[in-house]
Formats: C-alpha cells, structure tokens, sequence
C-alpha cells in the first residue's frame, strides 16, 4: 500500500512539472540530475495511434539506458490514467481516473548498458481519449530512489473487436431466429391462414371405405350358392362357402316347392 502511494506522489509530481513549467523553481519537486533515459514503445498497439483495449492486456515495452558510471536498479514500474485537456470539465484542469498496476522488477543495470523490460496492464474504461502516464522508479548505487517518467501521451482506449464466431454473439442470434420464427408462426395461423379457403379431408372411415372399394375382387355368378332361409333366400359367395363332408346326403337335395292354393284353407285335425 506504501509502494502504490509513493508512485502515485511520484507521477502526481511529474504530471505538475509537465502541466505548469511557469511555477517557480522553489515550489517543483526535482530529482537528482541522473544520467538514465528511457523510451517507451507498444508494440501491439501501435499501427493506427496507441490504443488500450478493453479486457484485454497492454503491453509496454520501456528500453532503459544507463549512461551513469555506477549501476542502477530499476525497482517499479507503474503509471495512471489521466482526463485530457480538452475534455476535463474541471477548472482545476486535468484530474485522475484511474491508477494502472505497479510492478516490482528489481532488475540492476550496469554502467554503460541498456535494458529492456516489459510492462503490462489492462483497462475497463468506457470508451475515450485518456492521458496515459508511465513511471520507473530507479535506485542509485547509493539506494537514493529516483523517479523519471517514461511515457506522457495521448491514448484512445476502445472495446475490443466483435466476431461472428463469439459464442454470446451466436446464442443471441439463435434466440433472436426463435422469437422471431415464433411470431411469425403465430401471425401466420392467426390472421393470415383464415384469408384462404380449407380442403375438405376425410376421416378414417372414408379411407377405409376406399381401399375396401379398391382392393375388392369381383365374384364369378357361377361360384354362388343360394341358401334358403326363414327370412328368403340368401346367396353366399364361393365355390367352398362350407365343408360338405360332415353334411348327410339327405340334407344335400334341394326340397321341391311346393304350391299352395291361395284359396284354400288348412284342414282343421279336429274334425
């Protein structure tokens, strides 16, 4: 917590130094006169102005040059986030918006040589033109820590680009497809299916009846057999309607018919 406060003085004090060089020299809070320059370059983030993604890491790449004939130690790296002139609706001027990760590296840098080291940090910011802040915070051979600002520009921070294969984006469109087919389908069989005219469908006995009808074989007059009965004569179909084994020969002859007088009256046995 200590750490995050003395970088957060350090870049507060450099970003007055940057923003009002008029104040008197009393009144600056300088450090020591050290032969050390550093550069910054994002490598990822560079083709079209430097810009900081949403959710996803930036990184910074700060090449570090000891020109001093003691050795250094680079001990944190961090920076903040800055409103840009032109957009601070504060007369004080620029205000902070938010601190990045500060980073402790303890790499030594020999006399005479540089270093590379590289810095990363991720932003969820809506989207807007920020002041972006960088500072290392070196150390003498002596252990006299220094600050120097190693980055002071403009940023654009954007959300990240959106794809076709995203799964969110592809859920939400299945589920916008089904609201969408089902109000369709719903119109549809409210309104739109009453404006044309039905076909009339048969049941099951209809269908029956046809393929009854079709698939019925026409009988030969030859193969019918009459059969007498109380209620007149009937005639049943086929050559082999029963099985005449088990009938008596008897039963077999047809009976003659007989006539009877409309006339006449039965003989009474009485009499």
């Amino acid at each position: 917590m200590g750490i995050s406060r003395f970088l957060a003085l350090a870049l507060l004090a450099l970003r007055t130094v940057a923003e009002d060089p008029v104040e008197e020299v009393v009144d600056k809070p300088q450090s020591p006169n050290l032969a050390v320059k550093v550069s910054t370059s994002f490598p990822n983030s560079e083709i079209f102005g430097i810009k900081l993604v949403n959710g996803q890491a930036t990184q910074a790449v700060l090449s570090i040059s000891n020109e001093e004939p003691q050795p250094v130690s680079v001990v944190f790296i961090g920076g903040s986030l800055w409103t840009s002139d032109f957009t601070s609706p504060s007369p004080q001027g620029p205000r902070i918006v938010r601190n990045l990760t500060t980073t402790r590296y303890d790499i030594e840098i020999p006399a005479g040589q540089s270093e590379s080291i590289q810095y990363k940090f991720a932003t969820e910011l809506q989207p807007q033109d920020l002041k972006l802040n960088l500072a290392v915070v070196l150390t003498t051979s002596e252990g006299t820590p220094i600050t120097l600002q190693a980055f002071n520009e403009t940023v654009a921070i954007v959300e990240p680009d959106t794809s076709i294969f995203d799964p969110q984006i592809i859920f939400l469109y299945l589920f916008l497809a089904a609201i969408f087919g089902g109000t369709c389908y719903f119109i549809y069989n409210t309104w739109i299916s009453t404006l044309f005219p039905q076909k009339r469908r048969g049941g099951k006995d209809a269908s029956r009846a046809r393929k009854s009808t079709s698939g019925s074989k026409s009988v030969d007059p030859s193969d019918q057999v009459s059969v007498l009965g109380a209620d007149g004569p009937a005639v049943a179909t086929g050559a082999k309607a029963y099985d005449e084994s088990w009938i008596p020969a008897g039963h077999l002859q047809r009976p003659d018919a007989r006539r009877v007088k409309s006339g006449s009256r039965p003989k009474s046995r009485n009499g």
